[in-house]
């Protein structure tokens, strides 16, 4: 019987009921505190050390997304958090998955499925008839877990929601799973983030919390000593580590769009590659960028709303959550022209699937899919045109790009068909000889629905090389990411009582 079994598990089992998996919550003060990344590394120790670890996020909230086999999605942090526990995705690590729309609603996805759309006002009277789902998941992983690392959403303060709740607090009261309380030092007010979630909750879901962890120091750590203890005297938990900023996550995918909020991705030097990204309102699976934005030499630049797109080497318009709103905020912001203006200058433009579309003559969406029902006129730089529609492709897929022959892979995840005449000219040749995509005449304007192809690092390469001459690696952006995660392991080593942790864990 593995270490991490505890008393409760043997009870349950004498009793022939379902026993609480052996598990523990992260909870954070706010959104972005590093949740996520937490997670991502104690998975990657823990299996390090021989345990069979699993991630599990109730409800997730992000347009960032991954594929898992059998055709089902989830958020993009949980699919990396199952590659540090070394295992596939399942549908069961995120059962609850809410991809945002418009600023008032999102698609709704349980247990890897599209089950509808729903306002926020309506979507919390679902939350009573979901819980069932996420904790019928839960047992799943945990019944082939030694233990599972469970990740909360937000914050457990915004007790406006805790009715219903199925993110934090409701799932913690409901599956008995103890909750450590995860800070952000960096963004300031640390004091307040800890001891005031703790003074706004109930003393019921008090009671769930049993320590907390100070997370993204910098600095000389026996400065905050005294701060620990602080924390510690009012509210009398124990502190888990403080956990210095870890400055090599800016390689792992990201959650969701907050990430990149005031941000530019990668770091501007003289002579890089400039590669312009116009911030898209609902952007949708913006870690396709992470592999270029790891590369030396390359700068990926994510221009925010009322920012004009530089002068660069090549834009890049990413995928989109709803095409044809996004399409109209370009258009708004003037990004149409900068872009029209790069392709007379000879300049390149990739388009990834719902980027894709919008280079293309028109973009419909007859049936109101992705919001209103509506039609718009493209950018025009290919001469395709899409209807969005049927049943929404979910797969992984391998092929090469045509030009070159080299080895492309990632996955899909769009709804609708492509058609025209620069389709005839495909960007790549996809398993089974499928084509995909379109590239124009004189190849400086490509698109295609493969999530993940500035992963393969030979494609990479010679892609980059297409822009300005250079010595850029071919190293295939999965090793990078792995690499990044043993890193991430061997620090949350050296900072976080991990040995306290199993202990709390076990119950």
């Amino acid at each position: 019987m593995n270490a991490l079994i505890g008393s409760e598990q043997f009870l349950a089992a004498e009793r022939g009921t379902p026993a609480r998996p052996v598990a523990l919550m992260l909870q954070g003060t706010g959104s972005d505190v590093g949740k996520s990344l937490l997670v991502a590394g104690l998975c990657r120790l823990l299996a390090n050390r021989g345990h069979r670890v699993r991630p599990f996020k109730p409800q997730n909230m992000s347009n960032n997304a991954a594929v898992t086999e059998g055709g089902g999605e989830i958020g993009r942090a949980q699919a990396l958090q199952a590659l540090a526990a070394r295992v596939a995705p399942s549908v069961d690590m995120n059962p609850v998955l809410l991809k945002p729309q418009t600023d008032i609603g999102a698609q709704v996805i349980v247990q890897g499925q599209v089950i509808g759309n729903a306002l926020a006002r309506d979507y919390h009277a679902w939350k009573p008839k979901l819980l069932p789902r996420v904790l019928e998941s839960f047992q799943r992983i945990g019944a082939e877990a030694d233990i599972v690392i469970v990740e909360g959403a937000g914050s457990p303060a915004e007790i406006n929601l805790r009715d219903a709740d199925i993110a934090n607090m409701g799932f913690a009261e409901a599956a008995r799973v103890p909750v450590v309380l995860v800070g952000d030092i960096d963004r300031g007010g640390i004091f307040a983030q800890i001891i005031g979630t703790l003074a706004v909750l109930s003393e019921s879901d008090r009671a769930h919390i049993k320590g907390f962890i100070v997370n993204k120091f910098r600095g000389d750590a026996s400065l905050f000593e005294d701060g620990l203890k602080m924390i510690v005297g009012h509210t009398g938990l124990p502190s888990y580590g403080l956990v210095p900023h870890f400055p090599a996550a800016r390689l792992l995918p990201k959650e969701d769009g907050m990430a990149l909020d005031n941000q530019t991705v990668g770091a501007k030097s003289d002579g890089d590659i400039i590669i312009a990204v116009p911030r898209l309102p609902r952007i949708a699976n913006f870690d396709d960028l992470d592999p270029l934005a790891a590369e030396p030499g390359v700068h990926v630049e994510i221009v925010e709303a009322g920012r004009p797109l530089p002068v660069c080497n090549a834009i890049v318009l990413p995928g989109s959550k709803a095409t044809l709103a996004d399409l109209a905020a370009l258009r708004a912001e003037g990004w149409d022209i900068d872009i029209a203006a790069h392709r007379r200058r000879g300049g390149v433009v990739v388009g990834l699937c719902g980027g894709y579309q919008m280079l293309g003559m028109s973009v419909a969406d007859p049936d109101g899919i992705e919001g209103t029902p509506g039609e718009a006129l493209g950018l025009g730089l290919l001469a395709v045109e899409t209807v969005i529609g049927g049943d929404k492709s979910l797969i992984e897929v391998a092929g090469i790009e045509i030009a070159s022959g080299t080895d492309v892979s990632g996955y899909e995840m769009h709804m609708g068909r492509t058609t025209g005449a620069d389709a005839a000219r495909p960007w790549l040749k996809l398993s089974g000889g499928r084509p995909d995509g379109a590239i124009s005449a004189d190849g400086r304007v490509m698109g295609g629905y493969l999530h993940g192809i500035f992963g393969a690092g030979e494609f990479r390469k010679r892609f980059l090389e297409r822009l300005r001459q250079g010595d850029f690696t071919d190293e295939d952006h999965r090793d990078r990411v792995e690499r990044t995660l043993d890193q991430l392991a061997a620090h949350l080593e050296a900072h976080l009582d991990v040995e306290g942790l199993l202990k709390l864990a076990r119950g």
